[in-house]
């Protein structure tokens, strides 16, 4: 029965359907790598760190072609209508210790439960960190996963095996509206070891089953292992990944969307340990002279984006181009600036209002934006049906979403040009202090460059090294980028 694919119901087809649409929404690209070691059939355990709330449990629904059921904490199981559409969507509540003595031995039906969807063959999804949170890094998980493993693979007899899968999201930034977004899926992690073990010592098979998941999950994220660093490597990422990218496209000729920017993120993080271990005061220069700049920039009111783009030097048909899609664009912008304010300015602000907690966010305006867009745009195609009739309300209708989406990205052009203004008249205004910024970022990134040599040149040295180490940067970062092709907003890539 367990080497069978469960079927997927036509309420959960639905639900998936949705749940892509507000993804592709929300997200301007979703990078899934590697979906296929996830097997068609039999049981799947799937163990996912947590660090956008319901955001990632859409995230790995939609990436699956397979149903997916989560283990979800019991707190949301309280509203009856709630409690009805989350077990129809295939959720099996969780108990927490922490949250309800009395209820603790309630987790003996979870972990039934869990077994019987794991005999029948279904994918089932854990959050082994027991909540969601903002650090960049898979934070100490709890036994539960190794529990529901070993018990599953203790008594399975004729049953299929159990596929254990570490799933890693990574979030370029989790306020960012239209960002990125990383879905990776590790190799399997092999049980017999942890099995055979539990039979003499099943507390020590737990253990043992808990850290190798820990590590498994740690792989697939981008990992910050130090709390101290973390500043640091944001701090370093502001500043440099784009002049990693920039120097991808200008050696490879690339386009941006080619551009692996976790895997980049991920080699930064590499390098700040490397550097912390062996030269911490190169790094504590490195900060000194970030913060240094950092309060030049607040003295003068000046953003970080308008002086790279300064040393950049872009040259002026481009700045031309630019300037006539602007003048262009303007009509196609304040209108739909005019239709898709409220749908997109009150779900922003309720977020902003009431996310008490970072990874709280998104998760607040995807839920807002469900109800403002249909809600708005309905009321709106409604008033231009009453005053113009249905051929103009229909097609009123099929611009809101594209003349939206343009005027989303004409703003965005245009608090890019107020920055570069900024600077501009500062330049004419202050020209000592313009001067004294450019040198600032200019000798930042020269330090930077530096320390990316002498990394790629440890990393080449290290025993059994046959060259560059796979995933660094340029000069030995080629790896970062898929040369000539282009990403739509869910791409999937196989392992490596």
């Amino acid at each position: 029965m367990s080497a069978q694919s469960e079927p997927l119901d036509r309420f959960y087809g639905v639900l998936r359907l949705v749940a892509r649409f507000w993804i592709w929404f929300l997200f301007r690209e979703v990078a899934v790598r590697a979906v296929d070691r996830v097997p068609p059939t039999g049981p799947v355990l799937l163990c996912v760190n947590h660090p956008n709330n319901l955001i990632d449990s859409l995230l790995v629904g939609t990436v699956l072609p397979r149903k997916v059921h989560y283990l979800a904490n019991a707190s949301l199981f309280k509203s009856p209508l709630l409690a009805r559409f989350l077990l129809r969507a295939g959720a099996i509540p969780v108990y927490r210790r922490e949250d309800s003595l009395d209820r603790s031995d309630r987790n003996a039906a979870t972990f039934q439960a869990s077994g019987e969807a794991l005999r029948a063959g279904h994918v089932l999804a854990i959050y082994p960190e027991g909540t969601t949170h903002a650090e960049a890094r898979v934070q100490r998980i709890k036994t539960g996963a190794a529990r529901i493993v070993l018990d599953y693979e203790g008594s399975r007899a004729a049953d299929a095996p159990l596929a254990l899968i570490p799933v890693g999201l990574s979030f370029e930034a989790r306020k960012s509206f239209r960002g990125h977004v990383l879905v990776a899926f590790g190799q399997p992690l092999s049980l017999d070891r942890h099995v055979l073990r539990a039979r003499t010592d099943p507390v020590a098979a737990v253990a043992g089953l808990t850290e190798a998941i820990q590590t498994a999950m740690e792989a697939e994220v981008v990992q910050v292992d130090r709390l101290d660093a973390t500043e640091v490597i944001r701090a370093v990422e502001d500043l440099y990944r784009e002049e990693l990218v920039r120097q991808l496209r200008a050696i490879r000729n690339l386009p941006p969307e080619s551009i692996d920017v976790f895997r980049l993120s991920r080699t930064i993080v590499e390098a700040v340990d490397h550097f912390k271990a062996h030269d911490p005061e190169r790094v504590a220069d490195i900060w000194r002279r970030i913060q240094h700049y950092r309060a030049l920039l607040a003295a003068w009111h000046v953003r970080d984006q308008a002086v790279g783009a300064r040393l950049q030097n872009e040259r002026p048909h481009r700045r031309l181009r630019a300037s006539g899609v602007a003048i262009i664009g303007l009509p196609v912008f304040l209108y739909g600036m005019v239709v898709n304010a409220v749908p997109y300015l009150v779900p922003r602000w309720l977020a902003r209002t009431f996310s008490h907690k970072e990874t709280d966010y998104a998760t607040i305006r995807l839920l807002a934006s469900v109800v403002a867009f249909p809600l708005s745009w309905g009321l709106e195609t409604w008033l231009i049906w009453r005053v113009g009739g249905a051929g103009w309300a229909a097609a009123f209708a099929l611009s809101l979403p594209l003349s939206g989406m343009l005027a989303y990205h004409y703003l965005r052009g245009l608090d890019r040009l107020r920055a570069r203004t900024g600077f501009a008249v500062l330049a004419i205004t202050h020209r000592h202090a313009a001067a004294r910024l450019l040198a600032e970022r200019r000798g930042i990134l020269a330090a930077l460059e530096r320390a990316k040599a002498d990394f790629l040149a440890t990393r080449d040295t290290e025993p059994g090294s046959a060259g560059p180490a796979r995933g660094v940067p340029v000069g030995g970062f080629a790896d970062h980028a898929e040369p000539g092709r282009r990403t739509p907003p869910i791409t999937s890539e196989r392992p490596r």
